[in-house]
């Protein structure tokens, strides 16, 4: 998050931009803040997770995102899906659940309630980047806005649960680390910058399922190039035939409800008469 905003830094204090950092400011303050909470509450709880349960298990609930998208797009975004576009979503999330679920789950309830509060908190951030970015706001200004308040949000919790073995790690690899953190920050920030884009072209929601069917595809990939047959049982083949079979389903309500609605023109009843009256104010004209 730091890297993310000194790197922008540069182009935001251009004079082009740097007038509109007040005025959006003062509107979107809101939206910037619940974003960068979301985000960064999102980060912690979902790592936090992950220390008590398994990757299995983390992935499966997580596979819920597009249905959490879906609901708080309602209140936040005032954007109600179609009863087709909601049922391809649990269908699409029913099968990535089940292509991810390698039949050994294990968790307790403190990370598995920590998981659910992050995809809700991730959904939650989606949403709200969806609201701002549609109220005429750029990409760029919003990483750069929310990764501050990001920061400051997770750097209390760096300094006290992972600051020592940080200052050990440097102590051993510090050229290695110090390669590390810039090159997964210029991903990190490339990251964020191209799914702010995805959400603003489409929306939240499809951003989510886009998510998904990678996944997915991921998977079949890993089958076809890498070889791995063993990894593609029964289980895993039905659960990517169903999240594909949600995928177009949802692609084709999606574009369905974007396609102009053509009308017939029907005739107006009082356009025969008005012609014959017309028309007969003509005869008359002419014999007299």
């Amino acid at each position: 998050m730091g890297f993310s905003f000194l790197a922008l830094a540069p182009y935001m204090a251009t004079p082009a931009v740097r007038v509109k950092h007040r005025e959006t400011l003062q509107k979107q303050w809101k939206g910037v803040c619940a974003i960068g909470v979301f985000m960064a509450t999102n980060i912690a709880l979902n790592n936090t997770s992950l220390v008590n349960m398994t990757l299995t298990l983390n992935q499966i609930i997580r596979a819920s995102i597009p249905v959490f998208t879906c609901l708080l797009a309602v209140g936040i975004e005032k954007k109600v899906p179609s009863k087709g576009e909601a049922g391809s979503l649990f269908l699409l999330t029913a099968g990535v659940m089940l292509a991810v679920w390698e039949g050994k789950v294990a968790g307790t309830t403190q990370a598995i309630v920590l998981c659910v509060a992050g995809t809700i908190c991730n959904a939650a951030m989606m949403s709200t980047t969806g609201k701002l970015l549609s109220d005429r706001i750029d990409v760029l200004r919003l990483t750069f806005y929310t990764a501050p308040v990001s920061c400051a949000c997770l750097f209390p919790l760096f300094l006290y649960y992972e600051l020592n073995r940080f200052i050990g790690y440097k102590g051993q690899h510090a050229l290695d680390m110090y390669g590390i953190i810039i090159m997964t920050s210029a991903i990190a920030l490339s990251y964020n910058v191209v799914h702010s884009l995805m959400i603003q072209q489409t929306s939240a929601v499809t951003t989510t399922v886009l998510g998904e069917a990678k996944i997915v595809g991921l998977m079949i990939l890993s089958y076809l190039l890498l070889g791995e047959k063993r990894v593609f049982t029964l289980r895993l083949t039905a659960g990517c035939t169903i999240a594909i079979l949600g995928f177009c389903l949802y692609s084709h309500f999606k574009l369905w409800a974007q396609k102009p609605v053509v009308r017939a023109a029907t005739p107006d009843p009082e356009a025969k008469p008005l012609v014959a009256k017309s028309q007969n104010h003509h005869d008359e004209s002419s014999k007299m």
